[in-house]
């Protein structure tokens, strides 16, 4: 990536497993993350991943727990891994560092942060990334992999930044982070989403892993007709994935489901959840094309209302 400053904005597990990749390639990656003395931490004893994706105390020199503070860096490529529920917060800060050419990876899990992305700085601005590891953080810079079913997917909106699409994904590939680029990066995010959009909120709101959800009866009923639901979405969306996917789903689901779903977390700990842009946006899409998902408005509503139990709004 020659000439050009690489920025991440959030370090928690996913984003930490990002930079260490790209750190290693472009040691001068600059980090950002609000979260008190992370700073410290990563400058002491830098980023550990272990697991299914290994590195070891990959340095870091430059990090700032505020996003304007970037802007003197005049960071070319931007990659944000913060909570979706977060990024038009970001999507603000970041009108003050954007400029002319700057390019803007969504590296989230959700429907549509892409879009977002390109209704504030323009298509050619925008970027998506699907990620195919499941990591957990242990504390600041130490990161847990569970998984990694490689590769990961990156695209673009526009076809003039496939050359630098692929140039991006070679960066992350040479890091030892295997990524693809990819033509139609929605189709590989539909794909991923109709999994995480259905299984997050059945896990959120049952609090069982994602196996126990599938294996009981009651909760697997209600996962059968979110997907019959969300498949319908995406086929009205241009993206008809048909039977096979559903037995390559059910597959990847059985090595991977042994685990709860992150919302899970986000409603012991009383946080907010990525909802919004999850069975939400399943919502908004089927709304919008006159598709009735009675199943996926029950289970977004019910995500809504525990959260409402904490966050009162």
């Amino acid at each position: 990536m020659e000439n050009r400053r690489i920025a991440v904005l959030g370090i928690g597990a996913t984003g930490a497993t990002l930079a260490a990749a790209l750190l290693s390639k472009e040691p001068e990656t600059i980090l950002v993350d609000p979260a008190p003395g992370m700073g410290e931490e990563l400058f002491k004893k830098g980023i550990t991943i272990s697991g299914a994706i290994s590195y070891s105390s990959v340095p870091v020199s430059f990090f700032h727990d505020r996003i304007p503070d970037i802007k003197k860096y005049n960071p070319c490529l931007i990659f944000i891994s913060t909570k979706t529920f977060v990024l038009p917060q970001v999507l603000d800060e970041l009108e003050g560092v954007f400029k002319p050419g700057t390019k803007i990876v969504s590296t989230h899990n959700g429907l549509g942060t892409e879009d977002l992305i390109a209704e504030r700085f323009g298509p050619d601005s925008a970027f998506r990334m699907n990620l195919n590891y499941g990591v957990a953080l242990k504390s600041p810079g130490e990161i847990e992999a569970a998984f990694f079913n490689r590769p990961n997917h990156l695209g673009c909106l526009v076809p003039e930044n496939r050359e630098l699409g692929e140039e991006i994904a070679r960066l992350l590939t040479d890091g030892g982070l295997d990524t693809e680029f990819v033509e139609d990066i929605k189709l590989f995010v539909w794909k991923k989403m109709i999994m995480k959009c259905t299984m997050a909120s059945i896990c959120a709101v049952t609090d069982k892993t994602i196996k126990d959800a599938l294996d009981f009866s009651p909760t697997r009923e209600i996962a059968d007709a979110c997907f019959k639901e969300i498949l319908a979405v995406a086929k009205a969306k241009g993206y008809d994935l048909g039977e096979e996917y559903l037995k390559q789903m059910f597959a990847y689901l059985e090595k991977v489901g042994v685990h709860k779903d992150s919302m899970c977390y986000d409603i012991s700990n009383q946080n907010p959840t990525e909802i919004d842009f999850l069975g939400g946006k399943v919502v908004e899409y089927a709304r919008e094309i006159g598709i009735s998902v009675p199943f996926y408005t029950a289970m977004t509503n019910l995500v809504k209302a525990l959260e409402n139990n904490y966050l009162g709004k």
